[in-house]
């Protein structure tokens, strides 16, 4: 609705202060609506920074565990490589244990030596006819399922041998029994003639003989 009045004094007067009076309204309300949309403008902005905040200290957070977790890991594999672990064991004895003294240490390899009993020095026939006593030295090598033996054979008072001769040797259970098969192979450092039908070679087993001269074959 519109009111027309004349332009008098007072009329002039109250239109200027109804418009400056709507103007500055105008201005509040204007005013008002900034001031709301920077409070909201504002408070998304700080919801936003505290979101982003939070998941930052999250993120730390859960690095930091991590971190430390591999720091320790780190730390316990290299203390377990430098580490050197000590064992101490004691054995106790009862008195059931049986206690071996005055033996003689055995030696590896150790010659046999015969005794008087065993050489029977004393023996004689009912004939009392002279008696020759020689002895025979065994050398044993193991071959396969068997052996290959080498004898010397000596006299009385004499370092050397008179006689050698080798041979293999191998047991097998039979039927009837143990059976002993024995080849020949060489005598006195010579291997034997090779036999026309057999498949035994026996340059190759006479390389395991033993001479007493050690020679070879």
């Amino acid at each position: 609705m519109s009111i027309h009045t004349d332009g008098t004094h007072e009329n002039i007067v109250l239109a200027q202060h109804v418009n400056g009076r709507l103007r500055a309204e105008a201005r509040m309300h204007f005013a008002r609506a900034f001031l709301l949309r920077a409070i909201g403008a504002g408070a998304f902005s700080a919801l936003a920074g505290i979101g982003i905040g939070a998941a930052c200290y999250g993120y730390a957070y859960m690095n930091q565990f991590d971190s430390a977790a591999e720091k320790i890991a780190s730390a316990m594999q290299a203390a377990l490589s430098d580490v050197t672990l000590k064992t101490k064991g004691e054995v106790t004895l009862t008195d059931n244990t049986l206690k071996l003294e005055g033996l003689p240490a055995q030696k590896a390899n150790a010659v046999p030596t015969p005794t008087k009993a065993q050489l029977g020095t004393d023996a004689a026939p009912a004939s009392q006819a002279p008696v020759n006593t020689t002895f025979t030295v065994f050398k044993q090598v193991p071959y396969l399922d068997g052996q290959i033996v080498t004898g010397w054979n000596f006299k009385a008072n004499e370092e050397r041998p008179f006689q050698q001769y080798c041979y293999f040797s191998r047991r097998s259970n039979e039927t009837k029994g143990q059976v002993e098969i024995k080849i020949d192979l060489a005598m006195d450092g010579k291997t034997l003639p090779q036999p026309q039908k057999s498949d035994v070679n026996l340059g190759i087993l006479a390389s395991n003989c033993v001479w007493h001269d050690g020679k070879t074959l």
